[in-house]
């Protein structure tokens, strides 16, 4: 845009000093020839089309001494680049006509030198401008890193809370066991010997009452423990254990799940893993692997495959898949091999079902 703005002004500087040589009058011819040529090597800005026109255009000007007055307008695309030697042609035409006009062509000697200053600035400016935007998208696209990398560090920082939270849950767990429990086994057991040596009904009666409260208490805290330790287990945690210590060939793994699935969903899943990854191991000569656990609305989906040649598959005979199957079917889900491109095991286990 600042280059046509240059243009418009240089073309109205020549047209006055054209309009002003009485010599070469009004005719039309000139301006619209250099108007074309202008044009023509603004649109195809490259070196052998700008050295062509430019050309052109110069050696024109020795039998049409009227294009003379636009050498400026033409001779703004040669300024500052590699071919702007070329500009220096353009004073050929004009010293051959200087005895026509001194005065008309000293104002073209002028006007070259005001092309070549609005040329320099707006270099400098375009310069300038494609630095700007070269921050700004810098900035931008720092700006972004920054972002992802901040959100990334937040999902770290929820993991390790919730993992040390599990932890916790799990020590508090551990606690209530070994020391209530303890206390209150120890105490039911005290109970019962007193009951066996009591042979008074009266005094047994309030004995007998403190047992069922101590029963009670017992049970209670058995499953609070039991809750406790159920809440502590990390499915994710789990399945990164065992796709780490998977060293038989490249794994690959995509856990996707952000609700907690009931416990025994957990375990089942953590087994059906830990079988299938097994079978790779005992029965597949695969290079790659990979094991992706995503939730939908309604299920669960695993599916584990390996790229290992299948020569025969037998579900009857092969006792780990009996068992994934066995334990999918525990909760009404559905099993699926595909054996197309290496071996692939789907699984689908509906949310909200109760284990069998």
């Amino acid at each position: 845009m600042m280059n046509l703005t240059d243009k418009v002004i240089l073309l109205a500087s020549c047209l006055v000093v054209y309009l002003l040589d009485p010599v070469s009058g009004m005719e039309i011819v000139p301006v619209l020839t250099a108007v074309i040529i202008s044009s023509l090597m603004f649109y195809y800005d490259s070196k052998r089309s700008s050295l062509l026109l430019a050309s052109v255009f110069i050696a024109a000007c020795l039998p049409m001494p009227g294009l003379l007055f636009f050498l400026p307008l033409v001779g703004y695309d040669l300024f500052f680049r590699p071919w702007q030697k070329l500009g220096l042609a353009a004073l050929v035409p004009i010293f051959i006509y200087w005895e026509r006009s001194d005065i008309m062509m000293v104002m073209l000697v002028l006007l070259l030198g005001f092309a070549v200053i609005l040329k320099r600035r707006t270099d400098a400016q375009l310069k300038l401008l494609a630095s700007f935007y070269e921050l700004r998208d810098s900035s931008r696209e720092m700006a972004l890193i920054l972002k992802r990398q901040n959100q990334e560090l937040m999902e770290k920082q929820d993991d390790r809370v919730s993992l040390a939270t599990l932890n916790e849950r799990n020590r508090i767990a551990r606690e209530i066991h070994d020391n209530v429990g303890h206390l209150l086994s120890s105490s039911l057991l005290q109970m019962g010997a007193m009951l066996a040596v009591t042979k008074d009904e009266k005094a047994r009666q309030p004995l007998l009452t403190l047992k069922a409260t101590l029963s009670e208490a017992m049970d209670s805290i058995r499953q609070s423990v039991h809750n406790l330790y159920d809440e502590s287990v990390d499915l994710y945690a789990q399945l990164q254990a065992l796709t780490d210590k998977f060293t038989f060939c490249t794994l690959e793994f995509d856990y996707e799940i952000q609700s907690n699935p009931e416990t025994r969903l957990k375990y089942a899943m953590i087994s059906i893993v830990k079988e299938a990854l097994s079978n790779i191991v005992r029965h597949s000569d695969a290079t790659l692997a990979s094991v992706t656990l995503r939730e939908h609305p309604a299920f669960y989906q695993l599916v584990v495959r390996d790229n290992g040649q299948v020569k025969s598959i037998n579900t009857d005979s092969g006792i780990g898949l009996k068992n994934i199957e066995s334990r999918v079917e525990a909760f009404q889900g559905i099993m699926r091999i595909h054996t197309k491109d290496g071996f692939a095991l789907f699984i689908s286990i509906p949310k909200g079902q109760p284990a069998l």
